[in-house]
């Protein structure tokens, strides 16, 4: 698929690539997988093995940093070599060979390890993941496709958590048998990527760059990448690891058998709004929707600020959900509209990383507010950084998409 431009109108008359919707598969099975584990870790953790709250928030904010490093790395591979879709399998062949890890530890130190090498297996697919798709569509598409994806990924989000919460009651709240029984479709997400998915062509510059870390060759992004990259780093640090809803629901006293659905309340409306949110940022551009989705994330924190009940947390999980079903495929053709083709995966990596830097931010400094003052002093906080995000964000220049 070459980088023409094609009217937004004439690219949604044509349907979407098997590549973007075999990708999305993939990302369901693993992320049906992953959300089964981390739906009842935050628990396993504090109560199973005697965690902190803090603890916590290092081990995710730990795990999603050492992801957001190793996409850099991976994505400017992608660029050299032109191949992307073989480095995405290693990622989810990586994942996957550490879901056994979390039904074997016995202690916080062994789920950190767990988490980190399987974040690092999500590293180093991410970003020639997401370049593949660029690779494969029209820039009119660009939008609708990973939308599509993030919105396939998400339905594997929301049925996790769903079934993370059948299989605690089949097994009497056996952590350890509900993440073995989280392998299966993780070895599923392997298989349909590496025996379905083709290379597009347009993964195969003529000159790939030397090696896409270069000061040269990041300069080549453009000034318009870097100043939303800087922003990011700051708008990201509310959307802290989703931990912190679950330890909010079950602080309000919601058993520990239901806390998943919290998730699925989330991914639910995420899963809806993902690819109409991208479709639409075709037509009317990417700006509007990232601006809306965030202050749906600051009144999310607004809500599980002042939560006094259970329901109350679903609510504010429900508006996570709309921000992130409105930013996260927006986002990702955002970067796609800012990058150079030779550039797809470094311009990608880079993005993951600020967003793990963030998320590793956001994630200790919640846990430390957690441990220190208490659970409403965390989402206060996020909404006043979320509120200078959003300020910082509409202060940079429009930019147009290709």
């Amino acid at each position: 698929m070459t980088d023409r431009v094609r009217s937004p109108a004439a690219a949604a008359r044509r349907g979407l690539p098997a590549t973007v919707w075999l990708l999305g598969v993939t990302s369901l099975f693993m992320d049906v997988s992953s959300e089964i584990v981390h739906s009842l870790l935050p628990l396993f953790l504090v109560s199973g093995l005697g965690a902190s709250v803090l603890a916590v928030g290092l081990i995710d904010g730990l795990a999603e940093a050492t992801a957001s490093f190793a996409k850099i790395f991976s994505g400017a591979l992608s660029d050299r070599l032109g191949q992307r879709k073989w480095l995405a399998v290693a990622g989810y062949a990586l994942s996957a060979l550490t879901k056994p890890l979390f039904p074997l530890a016995a202690g916080p130190t062994e789920v950190f390890w767990a988490r980190v090498l399987d974040r690092v297996g999500k590293g180093i697919r991410g970003a020639p993941r997401d370049a593949l798709i660029a690779d494969a569509v029209d820039p009119g598409q660009r939008g609708a496709a990973y939308g599509l994806r993030q919105g396939l990924d998400t339905v594997g989000a929301l049925a996790g958590p769903l079934v993370a919460v059948g299989l605690m009651a089949l097994f009497a709240g056996d952590f350890r048998a509900v993440f073995w029984v989280a392998c299966l479709p993780a070895v599923a997400a392997v298989l349909v990527l590496a025996i379905g998915v083709k290379e597009p062509p347009a993964a195969r510059p003529a000159e790939p760059p030397r090696f896409a870390l270069r000061p040269a060759e990041l300069a080549r992004l453009g000034a318009g990448f870097w100043a939303l990259i800087a922003v990011l780093l700051l708008l990201l640090v509310p959307r802290f690891s989703e931990a912190f809803l679950l330890l909010r629901a079950a602080d309000l006293g919601l058993g520990a058998a239901f806390v998943p659905l919290v998730l699925a309340a989330m991914n639910l409306v995420a899963a809806a709004l993902s690819l109409p949110a991208g479709r639409r940022s075709d037509r009317v551009g990417r700006r509007g929707l990232v601006v809306a989705g965030f202050a749906v994330l600051i009144a999310a924190h607004a809500v599980l600020w002042l939560a006094a009940a259970p329901a109350a947390v679903f609510v504010g999980a429900a508006l996570w959900g709309v921000h992130l079903g409105v930013t996260q495929g927006v986002l990702s053709a955002l970067i796609a509209d800012l990058a150079p083709a030779a550039l797809r995966g470094t311009a990608f990596g880079v993005f993951h990383m600020v967003s793990g830097v963030a998320v590793l931010a956001g994630s200790l400094a919640a846990g430390a507010l957690w441990d220190a003052v208490g659970p409403s002093a965390v989402f206060a906080a996020a909404a006043a950084v979320g509120a200078l995000g959003l300020v910082a964000f509409l202060a940079l220049p429009a930019t147009r998409r290709p």
